[in-house]
């Protein structure tokens, strides 16, 4: 990214942390430069009138007013990256949403930031593979999994046997070019991995699902394996 779009996203981090800030090093690691870049970085900030302080001590970094803030501001490589991100996987869960909210990040950027966001998606070519369609079962799954909800299963198994049967939704995984729905399994009292081409049909119930955490049932993950996060 060039130095505008750098200052936006220390602004926007320094946001999202809140009062605990982020020190020097974390930015650099998070923006791929170096900590000097990032204390310049800062004090042009600061120079620009941003409500912006340093916290002393071990651990210390920096720390941003929110409250005097203007709205979040979106760059159009920002939009452009999302866009990308959605065109790749089209079958992710939750995809539909993630149409719906860049929606509504263009139609509330500027409009020479969303031309931009549209002239850098113009030279970011896909090629990509025909993929089978997500199962008809796959947004009954993402409820599921949102609410966390009791679902009721009609599940093939790979011996072909046809079982039906209730479970408690722990959370959707990708390996191996397929998805599951890991949950805890009524029938078989103990945690499953559903592939979700194998449920014909998923019926979500007005039950809550028991908590449960996802370590604890299914064990660690692999190193190339993580959960998604937002920051």
């Amino acid at each position: 990214m060039n130095r505008t779009e750098r200052l936006y996203a220390i602004a926007e981090e320094l946001r999202a942390a809140g009062p605990a800030g982020r020190t020097g090093s974390w930015l650099a690691e998070r923006l791929e430069v170096s900590t000097r870049t990032i204390k310049r970085d800062v004090e042009a900030l600061l120079q620009a009138g941003l409500p912006l302080w340093a916290q002393a001590g071990p651990g210390g970094g920096y720390v941003l007013d929110a409250a005097t803030l203007p709205p979040l501001n979106i760059t159009g490589a920002e939009a452009a990256a999302i866009a990308v991100a959605l065109a790749a996987l089209p079958a992710l869960p939750f995809a539909v949403d993630g149409r719906s909210a860049l929606s509504k990040v263009l139609a509330a950027m500027p409009a020479a930031e969303r031309d931009r966001a549209e002239a850098i998606a113009a030279r970011l070519w896909l090629r990509i593979p025909e993929a089978a369609p997500r199962p008809a079962v796959a947004k009954v799954l993402d409820e599921a999994v949102r609410r966390q909800q009791v679902v009721a299963l009609r599940y093939v198994g790979g011996s072909g046997e046809i079982t039906e049967r209730a479970v408690e939704p722990v959370a959707l995984a990708a390996t191996k070019g397929h998805w599951y729905l890991l949950a805890w399994c009524r029938l078989r009292e103990g945690p499953r991995w559903f592939r979700t081409s194998r449920i014909t049909s998923a019926h979500l119930t007005a039950e809550p699902a028991p908590a449960h955490d996802a370590a604890t049932l299914f064990g660690t993950p692999p190193d190339d394996a993580r959960p998604v996060t937002l920051r």
